[in-house]
């Protein structure tokens, strides 16, 4: 049987080129460790990483939501505890202004640390974030929370809440108002200027009143604040458990990813070699056999 010479050079530089293929593109997989550089390497598997990916991208998103609610909700405790301890210490003084053996002049001298109390109480109630947003206002963020129009305290922000999507079809509020301050506020204008004013002791009404009512009142915000901190306690437990939960599935998928796209060293290296040694050897074929003519069987 005779082989024409174009056919084949042409059949040896398809066997050339297909080794020389094979054999770059096993290096490239070697150099990035990685059993697929384009989809059409393995459509099925390319389709499983992509989902991983996607999944991942998810659950990244819904750590970083949960982080940022945390640190969210440490800064509105923080700030409504400072309120429940101003009140606390505004109590103790009540309950010293009504014991009746205080002179009028001892009942004055209260006042100013009373007003000192109610002032920090309403700083805290309007504390704004770094962006200049009210953090108490519900979803009002730019309201100023608490007004002040030189006699009453009102309320002037929203009891709407502010929700954050930290898991599938969950959801974390977190902002948080305080409508209810504005009446402790006033209770307390009420008992300091009744005590500024006094001229007996806090044994007779008016004054005896006033501060019954008032105390009432400061009980009254601070179990009310109290409940809101224990409830951001419980959101934060519950954040925690979430966060760990993702980051279980973080590393599934990780593991998942790696597992299917790494690629195998030991077989790579074997084929990678056989490629070569099917490379050297069809060169080696090209230079015999192209140095031989009929002369050489004559």
């Amino acid at each position: 049987m005779r082989i024409a010479t174009t056919q084949y050079q042409a059949t040896l530089g398809r066997s050339l080129e297909l080794n020389q293929t094979m054999a770059s593109r096993i290096s490239q997989q070697m150099s990035t460790g990685r059993n697929i550089l384009v989809p059409s390497d393995d459509p099925v598997t390319n389709v499983r990483i992509s989902r991983l990916t996607r999944e991942e991208a998810i659950v990244g998103q819904y750590r970083e939501n949960i982080a940022s609610v945390k640190i969210r909700l440490t800064k509105n405790e923080s700030y409504m505890t400072g309120m429940v301890g101003d009140l606390g210490a505004a109590h103790d003084l009540l309950v010293w202004a009504a014991d009746g053996s205080n002179t009028p002049d001892d009942l004055k001298s209260m006042v100013g640390s009373l007003e000192a109390l109610r002032d920090s109480i309403l700083y805290n109630a309007n504390t704004r974030d770094q962006e200049g947003k009210y953090i108490f206002a519900g979803t009002a963020v730019t309201t100023k929370p608490i007004e002040f129009d030189g006699t009453t305290y009102s309320f002037a922000g929203n009891t709407d809440e502010q929700k954050v999507v930290v898991g599938n079809g969950i959801t974390q509020a977190v902002n948080v108002d305080v409508s209810g301050v504005e009446t402790v506020l006033n209770d307390l204008n009420t008992a300091i200027e009744a005590l500024r004013n006094t001229t007996t002791d806090s044994s007779h009404d008016p004054l005896k009143s006033v501060l019954s009512n008032t105390m009432a009142s400061v009980e009254s915000a601070q179990e009310a604040l109290a409940a809101k901190i224990a409830k951001f306690g419980g959101a934060q437990n519950v954040l925690t458990t979430l966060d760990g939960n993702h980051a279980n599935v973080s590393l599934s998928n990780k593991t998942a990813m790696h597992d299917l796209a790494q690629l195998d060293y030991g077989v790579a290296s074997t084929e990678l070699a056989g490629y070569n040694m099917a490379l050297q050897a069809s060169y080696q074929s090209y230079s015999k056999i192209s140095n031989l003519s009929l002369f050489n069987v004559l």
